[in-house]
């Protein structure tokens, strides 16, 4: 068990929010946002918990635009806001915190600028990475891809067992599974300990985004009662 120091309570009153559905939005040209935030609002509507703001196509100043829209409707309906891979977007804005990949700077950094924010960090399928990002001041740890992924083909692929031992192993941190995830299998995830379920086509792809947010949902609670058991 890692021997970081506990969070904060402000940090701490956060990460206890993330649970179930954790919705990513779509990479989207400017033509398209308009539809996208649509269907946003409707998801974030039937009671997603956090949302995180995902673009890789679009300018520095389209994000910027973009992220604050997201962000007010987020707000509007009680979810959390982070901001994928911009610390500077992130702080700038005022979002619930920031999400990092390997590459996308420094997580202590991170921390230092966001002190009372949540910080994400994708951890793959590595317990090591987890333990320094971490001790580094992390609270969401994200695995994966669980399961084959459109958006990421040839992303490495996290067993299941890795989230029951992520989430012995780092009791104070929220354990997130992503990749692949639809109203198929979601409820392995959370069977297998997964806090909460990153997924973006599940939700963007769906006739009916809030019905499907509301269907993901209940497979997902299904899924903890077995895991609680």
């Amino acid at each position: 068990m890692t021997t970081a120091p506990a969070m904060s309570t402000d940090r701490r009153s956060l990460a206890d929010r993330v649970a179930g559905v954790y919705l990513l939005t779509p990479d989207t040209g400017s033509g398209d946002f308009d539809a996208m935030a649509a269907r946003f609002r409707a998801a974030v509507a039937a009671g997603i918990a956090l949302v995180q703001y995902r673009n890789k196509r679009a300018a520095a100043s389209e994000r910027r635009a973009q992220a604050r829209e997201l962000l007010g409707l987020a707000r509007r309906h009680g979810a959390l806001f982070i901001v994928n891979d911009d610390l500077d977007l992130a702080v700038e804005i005022g979002a619930d915190g920031v999400h990092l990949g390997r590459e996308d700077g420094d997580i202590a950094a991170a921390r230092c600028r966001l002190p009372h924010q949540l910080l994400g960090v994708s951890c793959y399928n590595d317990l090591e990475h987890a333990r320094r990002a971490v001790d580094a001041g992390a609270d969401l740890l994200a695995f994966g891809s669980v399961f084959a992924s459109a958006t990421k083909p040839a992303a490495v692929r996290a067993p299941l067992s890795l989230l029951r031992d992520a989430r012995e192993r780092f009791p104070q941190q929220r354990v997130i599974a992503i990749g692949g995830i639809d109203a198929t299998n979601i409820g392995t995830v959370s069977a297998a300990g997964a806090h909460a379920a990153a997924l973006i086509s599940a939700v963007f792809d769906a006739g009916d985004p809030g019905l499907a947010v509301r269907n993901l949902q209940q497979e997902f609670n299904e899924g903890l009662i077995q895991h609680d058991t």
